[in-house]
């Protein structure tokens, strides 16, 4: 198929159309009830399915529904609430520390602004965005694995490193779709410009994508 050649700009627009079309209404992936709720497992699903997460919180905020209730825990609770999830130990102190910090800090309520979130332990510019977008509607681009795979594929950014290729979307992107655009960009990522063996051929992209006809690298 004759690759069709737009802009950066034009590609975004289109690829954003059709994704919205295809993924209508979506939101963020893991199960929650309030912010707090959405921060702890956003720390937890780093390196883990969402499904995964999603049958773990459950239990755990039954146990520990809030800052202080999770804070003031023992930490072998909190492990063996989460022991099914990767780095089940580090992540089980980084959420206890959180939760401290939220208590110390803000009062138990969780803040609402980058700056302030990712300053909490095992919070970094991908878990605030995602608590930002979905807790608060704060505009914002979540750069995951996916995110970033198929950003560089479709060419909205020549970069790998996920701070380097936010800056890039910022630019790209118009701020009313960055919430939206992060979520249907990792369901593309997830269903169809996978890693390994992405589904090219089937990809309503296929006509205007960059990397047509090339050996796809894995991101």
């Amino acid at each position: 198929m004759k690759l069709i050649k737009l802009s950066p700009k034009q590609r975004a627009i289109t690829v954003y159309n059709k994704l919205n079309e295809l993924y209508p209404n979506t939101g963020t992936f893991l199960t929650h009830k309030n912010p707090f709720e959405l921060l702890i497992a956003v720390i937890l699903s780093a390196q883990c399915t969402d499904e995964r997460i999603n049958k773990v919180t459950p239990n755990l905020f039954t146990k520990f529904p809030t800052p202080k209730a999770l804070a003031t825990a023992k930490l072998t609770d909190i492990k063996e609430a989460i022991k099914s999830v990767n780095f089940f130990n580090n992540k089980s102190e980084n959420i206890q520390k959180t939760a401290a910090a939220l208590l110390e800090d803000y009062k138990g309520v969780v803040p609402n602004t980058l700056e302030k979130l990712i300053k909490l332990p095992g919070v970094g510019r991908k878990t605030a965005n995602v608590v930002l977008g979905q807790a608060f509607n704060v505009p914002g681009i979540t750069v995951d694995t996916h995110v970033k795979r198929v950003s560089f594929r479709l060419g909205f950014t020549k970069h790998t490193d996920p701070e380097k290729a936010e800056q890039d979307l910022i630019k790209l992107w118009p701020k009313e779709t960055w919430i939206n655009y992060s979520s249907i960009l990792i369901l593309h990522g997830r269903n169809t410009c996978k890693a390994i063996k992405p589904l090219c051929h089937s990809c309503p992209f296929f006509s205007i994508c960059p990397k047509q006809g090339v050996r796809l690298e894995k991101l």
